[in-house]
């Protein structure tokens, strides 16, 4: 589940060599890795089409060849661009020959049933030759099941703009994730996304969160924990105008178990929150008395912006709040361009979505798309910050370098108050785990399986925001039960 750029595999292959595990032996381990994973999505009575560039990625296309023409599958290894320049693709074709296996030449009026794309890999860049587009164009008319090996031809590794790539229904990554299988708009080539083995060990910064991860960083609780054992937060949350967003973040603090939670908010929105959360207690007029330096005491975690319109006061409520001692957490009217304190004892989290980022940053929000673990790991370690950038597959970088690209989540979480609803959750995960890194990470992860729980039974398009709230207990019940 580790992800890694170009760069990165290169480094790999370097350093393996230079213990013993050559290219060739990394090729004959991909080529097998390939054949385990592709002969459950093949039959030996369909015509298989084998496109092999004239680079590595080429040469796992020869080794897959082999092992498929070895157990009777009906093969056609094809090398559109002539044959293989690559040092070890040209002895593995050797030895794929003296198997008494032949080349052959794309028939362009046959059907395929199946086409393996294993033309370019991620040392590709654009601009693509008249002959690649070319192939790619004809790939993407066929009506055959395609498969990329590593990754689509015409996708690059590392970032996300992608003009013409072969679209894949299945791709078989090697060693670990690409950058660019989370990026828009490359994401789209990619189709379904599997990750093989091929012998080497991980060793990268950035990882994908899983089920696994949460269970292993969920705190586990005894008969004898009490309400301070889950901690105090506070949330600065809403304004007359805008009530709900603080409804919003309290409920979801107060179902994902915080033990005691302060809601600061105006006079007027306190009155309306009241009644919807009674379970917290509140500090009238929050915003004012933190900018005077008023803060309820033994708070654990702290966050800041959702439904906030007063942009004068609430940054001279940041002056204060950044001198407080404990976990900080930036949302809505809190995300702004600012140099944030570098010798904060406890993390600044922010929690922007490209649109915000994009106006933080002065960057156009299609850079930011197509660049999003680069943007978001750059700002994190400039600022040090941790940076959720929120949206398909949410981003979390940290300022030692090391991120989290979360895969739970739909389009159902594209309404008005998600994100307050994250901001009340990561408050009360920031109470309750022992570290601040497993707290942000399960926060994201269980918001965007709140979602993935409702299109179980629902629209996408029907859900609201306070649905989140109503399934958390649902899905936390689930992640702890195991």
């Amino acid at each position: 589940m580790y992800i890694y750029t170009s760069n990165e595999i290169k480094a790999i292959d370097h350093e393996a060599d230079l213990q013993g595990l050559s290219v060739e032996t990394l090729m004959e381990n991909a080529g097998r890795s390939l054949f385990d994973a592709v002969k459950h999505f093949v039959n030996r009575n369909q015509n298989i089409l084998i496109l092999s560039g004239r680079g590595n990625n080429g040469g796992d296309g020869i080794v897959l060849a082999r092992y498929l023409k070895q157990e009777g599958y009906n093969v056609n290894l094809v090398f559109p661009f002539g044959l293989p320049k690559s040092k070890s693709a040209k002895k593995h074709l050797k030895y794929y020959q003296s198997c008494g296996f032949h080349l052959d030449e794309i028939m362009y009026d046959q059907k395929y049933d199946v086409i393996i794309d294993a033309l370019l890999g991620i040392g590709a860049r654009p601009p693509l030759k008249d002959d690649v587009k070319k192939i790619i164009k004809w790939i993407n008319e066929q009506k055959s099941f395609v498969i990329s090996v590593d990754i689509p031809s015409g996708v690059q590794a590392d970032v996300g703009e992608c003009s013409e790539a072969v679209s894949a229904d299945l791709t078989l990554c090697l060693h670990g994730y690409k950058p660019s299988a989370f990026l828009l708009p490359s994401l789209n080539f990619y189709g379904e996304i599997r990750v093989l083995s091929i012998g080497l060990q991980q060793k990268s910064k950035w990882k994908v969160w899983t089920k696994e991860d949460v269970l292993n960083s969920w705190p586990q609780y005894n008969l004898m924990s009490h309400k301070g054992t889950f901690g105090t937060g506070y949330i600065i949350a809403g304004s007359d105008e805008m009530p709900g967003s603080a409804i919003l973040a309290a409920k979801g603090a107060m179902r994902a178990g915080i033990g005691k939670l302060v809601v600061g908010s105006s006079r007027f929105a306190v009155s309306i929150i009241a009644g919807q959360v009674p379970e917290a207690t509140y500090q009238i007029d929050g915003l004012q008395k933190v900018s005077n330096g008023i803060f309820p005491e033994k708070i654990k975690a702290c966050s800041i912006g959702p439904g906030i319109e007063d942009q004068e006061l609430l940054e001279q409520a940041l002056e204060k709040l950044f001198d407080m001692n404990c976990p900080l957490l930036l949302d809505a009217g809190a995300l702004q361009k600012r140099n944030y304190p570098k010798n904060r004892k406890d993390p600044i989290i922010i929690t922007p979505h490209p649109g915000e980022l994009s106006r933080m940053m002065d960057f156009p929000i299609n850079q930011i798309q197509q660049n999003r673990i680069s943007i978001a790991s750059q700002l994190a370690q400039k600022e040090r910050v941790i940076v959720v950038l929120k949206g398909l597959y949410t981003v979390i970088a940290f300022p030692d370098g090391t991120g989290v690209i979360n895969i739970t989540g739909n389009p159902a979480l594209a309404k008005g108050g998600s994100g307050d609803t994250l901001t009340g959750i990561m408050t009360a995960f920031l109470c309750t785990h022992r570290d601040v890194k497993s707290a942000v990470c399960n926060a994201v992860y269980i918001h965007g399986q709140c979602s993935d729980k409702w299109i179980t039974k629902y629209s996408e398009r029907s859900m609201v925001a306070s649905d989140i709230i109503e399934l958390l207990p649902t899905v936390m019940k689930e992640i702890t039960s195991r």
